[in-house]
């Protein structure tokens, strides 16, 4: 039997087991790839061309079915039996509702989630994630960060007030919001556990919170320093997490994460800024993400939603920050599978 019959028959062999035993149909896999002949027993030079596309194209499906059997192995069991993974949801005002769209197409993908971390306005949709609110209902809070007037907490300051009082403000309209969905909950009655964190306004450490009410340290971690007050927690002063740990992929691991994908909001700004107070927000922005560049090289891989037309202060524009987050991440949905698949491949088949 010639290497190009043989080849193809195992290949339809796998085609046809792939539903139905995911497992025997990794083995086989494996066996093929064993099974192929060496160069010497290959057809002569007159054939070579079609034997050559014959060989690509099986090895290609070849390649396929497994790959198609790994991962329906590592989502239908959870950890131990494959690596845990955290998902890292970074800082970015307003255009950290991206990761909105992120999520949805993690769950549309079976990708699995099992613990999440968050800082800033990461933190917020996290929290709102980890207490089990449904993706579809995080699009509707897009709609209400809008109605809420959000941005109104941002464009409504006075530099000039900021400069002659000796008081920092307070984020009505952001506090509303976060009160009136997180408020009452604690860490340990969430849906998937969760990390936020917050500056130490006074050493500049950054904390990580795992425990104890929710609301307070997600306000906490969205607080801007130098605009608004800081949040008082115990003997301490907390402002913005993303200022100190723009993605946290340390919380994620504190958690007990394996392997972390990070969804980042970058630090690349299309507009200028409208006035002195936006043009802060942006420098605060900008060198939180900068910091975090070492960060994002810790990570497993690593979704980057396009939405840099977008200012942090455009509370109104969520929805089409969410929309750049599912666009992008649909995008790159495959080499993510790819990338967890060969972190976990090696765990997934000691556990066979």
């Amino acid at each position: 039997m010639g290497a190009g019959t043989r080849f193809g028959q195992l290949t339809g062999v796998l085609k046809t087991m792939r539903n139905l035993c995911p497992i025997l149909c990794l083995t086989l896999a494996a066996l093929l790839r064993a099974a192929r002949l060496p160069a010497q027993e290959l057809p002569s030079a007159s054939s070579s061309a079609a034997v050559s596309s014959a060989a690509v194209e099986a090895a290609g499906s070849d390649d396929d079915i497994l790959r198609d059997a790994l991962w329906t192995r590592l989502a239908s069991v959870r950890p131990p039996k494959r690596p845990s993974v955290g998902l890292a949801l970074s800082g970015g005002g307003a255009r950290g509702f991206a990761h909105v769209g992120v999520l949805e197409a993690l769950g549309y993908a079976g990708f699995p989630v099992d613990y999440v971390s968050g800082t800033s306005m990461g933190a917020v949709i996290g929290a709102l994630y980890a207490s089990g609110i449904p993706v579809k209902e995080l699009w509707d809070f897009g709609l209400d960060a809008g109605k809420a007037k959000i941005s109104r907490d941002f464009r409504g300051i006075k530099v000039l007030k900021l400069l002659i009082t000796d008081k920092l403000l307070t984020p009505t309209y952001i506090d509303r919001f976060i009160n009136d969905r997180l408020g009452g909950k604690t860490f340990g009655n969430l849906k998937v556990p969760f990390a936020c964190t917050a500056m130490d306004l006074r050493t500049g450490e950054n904390l990580i919170f795992t425990e104890g009410p929710l609301a307070e340290a997600v306000r906490a971690s969205v607080t801007l320093p130098g605009i608004f007050a800081p949040v008082q927690y115990g003997h301490r002063y907390l402002v913005d997490g993303g200022v100190a740990d723009f993605v946290p992929i340390d919380a994620a691991e504190q958690l007990g994460a394996d392997w972390v994908l990070a969804s980042v909001t970058g630090n690349e700004h299309a507009r200028m800024p409208e006035n002195v107070l936006m043009s802060l927000l942006q420098v605060i922005d900008i060198r939180g993400s900068l910091l975090a560049a070492s960060e994002e090289k810790r990570a497993g891989f690593v979704i980057e939603p396009q939405v840099s037309d977008m200012s942090v202060a455009d509370f109104d524009r969520c929805v089409e920050a969410g929309e750049a987050g599912l666009v992008e991440a649909t995008r790159r949905m495959d080499a993510a599978r790819e990338a967890l698949l060969v972190y976990s491949a090696p765990e997934l088949i000691k556990k066979l």
